[in-house]
């Protein structure tokens, strides 16, 4: 089935069907920033709406509530955007459909290359390059018809799990914006939690797909290592611990946007060469008899705040009332070993940024956890770097051991709550200090170097109403398992039906 047959095989689901035309009315541009993507897109290819519609829409909801959460950056004006939407209509008359996410606004984040949109990586540096041509992930999702109407904040660089930068700022919590989105697709987690993008892309090396999914309540989901190609520049072969990936405001969502950006590229070696079926062979799987092993804090050796455990736990037991089994895990493993492999790899991968560090006029503008990560990479040897990669194949066939016995493995996505975007880090959790910039993160470099794919999913609220999430690991190339299984949780523990309640200009503070 080719992609024009699958959208019209599947061309009668969603909610967005369900909406009769006298819904559609007065009240028509909130009513359609609650559909999903998955919603939307069937309602514009079956013309209930108009692809102009759906673009002021998303502008009235951005402008109203983007200057206090600041999602959303580098924006196109808004007549320009519209005109835009006039022809994506024009093309629907003339049925040129071109593809899923026809007409639908979409944002890039802002250390991918989209042609014609500054990328500023949220460095003054780079604040005022513009993209002459599309990176290869933002090439496909461009060619499944979106219109791309700006950028999503992120961190200096991607660095830290905090989207804060010189360029542009903070980005909040989609459910309380005086909180951190995390990062580094904070930018992009926020807007979907605010429902101010139908569904965004990111990138993860550090959790970057999955701590700020957990921090606002979404899907985010880091795939198989491979299955997600990078562009044909750079080093093809050893430097492999990130990749692209989707965020939904839920499975379905999600899984739509991963099956638009995979897929074999010739110019990328250790890409997959097998492909994901269609969106529409993705079911819930069935959790009765599922044996799930739960890491929780690797015995004792990650500081949790407190709180973080017990409600990931309390999601877990409604996974044994659907039938699941839950059972402790831990691995048979150094886990300070694995952290010091993290550290040689993370400052390996940043030698590349030397030219920026060797220049007086950029080490200036460069942010001091960037200035620490470049020289690490100076004193790093050849016999680090082989130890490294000996270590992390050791953690991968540990990890590969422990998905025999159990059919998932799940930890927390975050080792804290979401805390406020003026702290660019915590220093300590729960009186353990934290001796990097990114330590806090340590829960999420299992996923990371065992190459696995990792799909967060929410895992509730405290009593302050701050999110959480969980991380749900498979075997090698197991994608559509992790995320029919996600499908599932998503259904009994109903977490994403909890909506925030959104804050104005005036509200803000």
């Amino acid at each position: 089935m080719d992609r024009r047959e699958f959208l019209g095989a599947t061309a009668g689901i969603g909610v967005a069907l369900a909406y009769p035309a006298d819904i559609l009315g007065s009240n028509l541009p909130s009513d359609l920033t609650r559909l999903s993507a998955s919603q939307l897109s069937a309602a514009i290819r079956q013309r209930h709406v108009s692809c102009v519609e759906v673009m002021r829409a998303y502008l009235q909801r951005i402008h109203r509530y983007n200057p206090v959460y600041n999602a959303i950056v580098s924006m196109v004006d808004d007549d320009t955007l519209l005109a835009w939407a006039v022809l994506a209509d024009e093309a629907l008359r003339k049925d040129q459909y071109w593809g899923w996410m026809h007409g639908m606004p979409h944002a890039v984040k802002d250390l991918s290359d989209a042609a014609g949109l500054p990328t500023s990586q949220g460095s003054p540096i780079f604040a005022d390059t513009r993209a002459e041509q599309d990176d290869y992930m933002i090439s496909r999702i461009r060619n499944e018809g979106a219109i791309f109407i700006g950028k999503t904040n992120t961190p200096e660089f991607g660095m830290g799990s905090q989207s804060y930068n010189p360029v542009f700022g903070a980005t909040g919590s989609a459910y309380d914006p005086n909180l951190t989105a995390g990062g580094s697709s904070g930018g992009a987690a926020c807007g979907l939690g605010t429902r101010m993008l139908p569904v965004a892309d990111g990138g993860d090396l550090m959790g970057s797909l999955r701590n700020p999914g957990a921090f606002n309540n979404i899907i985010g989901f880091r795939p198989t290592q491979g299955r997600v190609p990078g562009g044909d520049d750079g080093d093809l072969f050893y430097q492999k611990m990130a990749t692209g990936g989707p965020l939904g405001r839920n499975c379905e969502d999600t899984v739509r946007l991963l099956y638009s950006i995979s897929g074999y590229n010739p110019a990328q070696p250790l890409s997959l060469r097998d492909e994901l079926p269609a969106p529409g062979s993705f079911k819930p799987a069935k959790l009765a008899g599922m044996k799930i092993g739960w890491m929780a804090d690797y015995d004792g050796y990650l500081p949790f705040e407190p709180g973080v455990l017990g409600l990931c736990e309390a999601s877990l037991v409604m996974l044994e009332k659907n039938g699941a089994i839950i059972e402790p895990c831990k691995p048979d493993f150094d886990m300070d070993r694995l952290w010091r492999t993290w550290l040689t790899l993370r400052h390996w991968t940043r030698h590349g940024m030397r030219e920026l560090y060797d220049d007086p006029d950029t080490l200036s503008q460069l942010k001091p956890e960037v200035v620490w990560e470049i020289e690490g990479s100076f004193n790093t040897s050849a016999g680090q770097v082989y130890k490294a990669g000996i270590t992390r194949s050791d953690w991968y066939r540990e990890v590969h051991r422990l998905l025999a016995e159990f059919d998932l493995l799940v930890l927390p996505t975050a080792q804290v709550f979401p805390f406020s975007k003026d702290v660019h880090w915590p220093i300590e959790i729960n009186g353990t200090k934290m001796d990097t910039y990114h330590r806090w993160m340590e829960v999420v470099i299992g996923g990371t170097l065992a190459g696995m794919p990792v799909c967060n999913v929410p895992a509730g609220f405290d009593e302050n109403g701050r999110p959480m999430g969980l991380q749900i690991m498979g075997r090698f190339g197991d994608d559509q398992k992790v995320l029919e299984f996600a499908m599932s949780y998503e259904k009994v523990t109903g977490h994403l039906e909890r909506r925030p309640v959104l804050r104005e200009q005036s509200q803000s503070g």
